[in-house]
């Protein structure tokens, strides 16, 4: 096996291109292995294997340096940089991260999770480089779905006209995204692709950069000498490389969109080894709002290329047609786009995840609140209990969106709240609405459910009782409800539950009747402290006599983190509640 030789990019360079087409082979068998086990994203990193190995034979890394979009597909990368265990042993696959590490090797240069940031990345890297006097490559790695971002389009909009040196874009040209492109852009690629690269009509010539086309990017060969002409080019470059997304496995090719990031699976079906068949609620509110499309033709479900965010398979996108968008990677289009969905009589409904929406601050400020555009936004992995990757972390929504004045935030504490909240959101005309969508599991409500939120900032006392409330948001409810529990055990009487509902605003009419009978408040919240729910209850309370205790979690960057372990660091548990209840409350 050439691959077991293989500790440096300086390694890679001894082989000859027979030996680097068989060195891809074996990495591929090696990422369908570990990730048929451990799963991981798949499909975009079997389409790239043959772009890295030739960068990697081409330049010097880490002199030269190489920057990944996203980062997702750096697999192959790092293959061939040191982390070979990685992948190949599996008592090592959790030891390397799925994005590019700068702790791990000095091959990698930033952390990145979050797409269209490459070129930019890259610019800023040229820049320096030229202001000091420097001659290394800078190389930056980019998808065709990454480019509907608009950080893509403006790092290409600039690095064609004011970097006046060596800049060299490689934009692997898979014909997908997650699921399908959306944008204007790709009937300039597809006449690229079908011209060879020769038409006249050029994207990236127009945008100042110099141009070469390479037909088959899963050739070694092809690749190594299309990025030979270029190394050591004295001015921006883009060298176009078609390949396929899930190359060398035969379902994956078939099934990009379903492999783009997979759990453990059977390397003969594609099928998962433990695939979850009971209640989700990315399909409950996708079956909710097919039949609210259904019902009302102005009702437009709006995604930014995560149609997985709520389980819009190519069937359901297909079946709701144009009451579907997929705006591509580009979020703050998407809530800017809703605004003006809004204001002309549609009712938008915009749902990504918790981590993406921290790039829409502005256009929820500026487009929806200030002009109260009645939007409704979905916030999706917006948890502790979500992704738990440092780049895609969803636990800082609470105090970003819950300081913006015009904006209503619900979280509701099961199924029937959760679409009652939806259903309220999209029928009102007053406010921008967003929804915090549960994912601690599916509950159902006890008793009925409130239909209208228009009276906002009401919480809702769901267990009346003395002495020490309970104030549990959202996904912590039910640790609340098991919190109070042990507290009516413990000290022998019915304290209150109450559940807020409201993210963005306190019921100081409610909470100040708990001065009257209560002595301790308690506020449980899924996401940071800082700026958030509890922090608010406090400030409300000030000074008097009333004790509040808030737990959250802490204002930091966690990073592929054991659920259990962080909720005890943050003394978010019954029993740890309780004990440091003892200090504040004598019965």
């Amino acid at each position: 096996m050439y691959l077991e030789k293989i500790n440096s990019p300086k390694d890679l360079r001894e082989l000859n291109m027979n030996e680097c087409t068989e060195l891809a082979s074996e990495i591929r068998g090696a990422l369908l292995r570990k990730a048929s086990n451990f799963g991981g994203h798949l499909s975009s990193n079997l389409g790239i294997v043959e772009i890295t190995i030739a960068v990697h034979y081409v330049f010097d890394s880490p002199k030269d340096k190489i920057i990944f979009d996203v980062s997702h597909q750096c697999y192959t990368h790092k293959i061939l940089t040191g982390r070979k265990n990685g992948f190949l042993n599996p008592r090592d696959y959790g030891e390397i991260n799925g994005y590019t590490n700068p702790d791990e090797s000095e091959h990698d240069y930033f952390r990145v999770g979050h797409t269209a940031t490459s070129i930019s990345l890259a610019c800023g890297m040229a820049t320096a480089r030229d202001l000091r006097g420097g001659k290394e490559n800078i190389i930056a790695i980019i998808g065709d779905g990454s480019l509907s971002g608009g950080e893509a389009l403006e790092g290409l909009d600039y690095g064609g006209s004011d970097i006046k040196g060596n800049l060299i874009i490689i934009f692997n040209d898979n014909q997908m995204s997650i699921a399908e492109n959306h944008g204007g852009i790709y009937k300039n690629l597809k006449l690229l692709r079908e011209t060879n690269g020769e038409a006249e009509n050029n994207l990236f010539k127009a945008f100042g950069y110099d141009y070469r086309f390479v037909e088959d990017g899963n050739n070694v060969e092809a690749v190594v000498k299309a990025l030979e002409d270029v190394k050591d080019i004295d001015h921006p470059v883009v060298v176009h490389i078609c390949t396929v997304k899930g190359k060398g496995y035969e379902y994956a090719e078939v099934n990009k969109e379903r492999t783009h990031w997979v759990r453990p699976f059977n390397l003969e079906t594609g099928g998962e080894n433990n695939s979850f068949n009971g209640e989700r609620y990315d399909r409950i509110v996708r079956d909710h709002l097919m039949e609210k499309m259904k019902d009302n033709p102005d009702v437009v479900t709006m995604i930014a290329a995560v149609p997985d965010a709520l389980s819009f398979t190519e069937e359901y996108r297909k079946e709701a047609g144009n009451q579907f968008i997929d705006v591509g990677i580009a979020e703050e289009h998407a809530i800017s786009m809703a605004a003006g969905i809004a204001k002309n009589g549609g009712k938008p409904v915009f749902a990504t995840m918790s981590t993406f929406f921290q790039r829409t601050y502005d256009q929820i400020s500026q487009e929806l609140c200030i002009n109260k555009m009645p939007a409704t936004l979905i916030i999706v992995n917006a948890s502790v209990y979500a992704a738990n990757d440092i780049t895609h972390i969803g636990i800082f929504d609470i105090p970003i969106l819950s300081n913006i004045p015009n904006f209503v935030y619900l979280a509701p504490t099961n199924k029937q709240e959760y679409l009652a909240m939806l259903d309220w959101a999209i029928d009102q005309q007053e406010w921008p609405v967003a929804v915090r969508a549960p994912r601690n599991g599916v509950f159902y409500a006890k008793d009925e459910v409130d239909i209208n939120y228009s009276n906002l900032n009401k919480y809702k006392v769901t267990q009346r009782g003395k002495n020490i409330a309970v104030i549990a948001l959202g996904d912590f409810y039910q640790l609340g409800e098991n919190l109070v529990q042990m507290i009516e055990e413990k000290y022998g009487f019915i304290p209150t539950l109450i559940n807020p509902r409201y993210i963005t605003g306190i019921d100081k009419q409610l909470l100040s009747e708990l001065k009257n009978n209560h002595e301790v408040v308690i506020t449980l919240e899924d996401g940071v402290l800082d700026g958030g729910m509890g922090q608010k209850i406090s400030s409300f309370f000030g000074t008097g006599d009333l004790k509040v205790l808030n737990y959250g979690l802490r204002k930091e960057f966690l990073d592929r983190y054991n659920v259990n372990e962080i909720l005890e660091k943050n003394r978010i548990r019954e029993d740890l509640i309780l004990e440091d209840l003892e200090s504040v409350y004598r019965s």
